[in-house]
């Protein structure tokens, strides 16, 4: 469902699945949690390929959000399809969530 590599000290979450939602949240909010157990993460989902996010799917993302600011880590988003950043936008989560349209720039945000 994701895969995780390191750059820079930053953890960047990719995801092998177009769509986020009910049915995968909890499996996703449980892998994705795992790299915040340490705190002082910087971590970056990179959305490239996810076409989808239903509202169980925010929901997930803001949990995941909430548990990197529990953890004193740092999450941002890179990528989002249009149509995700249109739904991002509807719902005002731009203003929760830092997000990127380049991974590289995202990552280099960190610095």
């Amino acid at each position: 469902m994701i895969n995780i590599e390191k750059r820079d000290k930053v953890d960047i979450i990719n995801f092998t699945i177009d769509r986020i939602n009910a049915l995968i949240t909890d499996e996703l909010r449980d892998e994705v949690n795992k790299v915040f157990e340490n705190g002082n993460a910087k971590v970056v989902l990179d959305l490239q390929g996810v076409r989808y996010i239903d509202s169980s799917g925010f929901g997930c993302l803001l949990s995941i959000m909430r548990s990197a600011k529990n953890n004193y880590s740092i999450l941002k988003i890179a990528n989002p399809a249009p149509e995700v950043l249109q739904v991002i936008r509807t719902l005002h989560l731009h203003t929760v969530f830092d997000i990127y349209d380049d991974l590289d720039e995202c990552v280099r945000a960190f610095r």
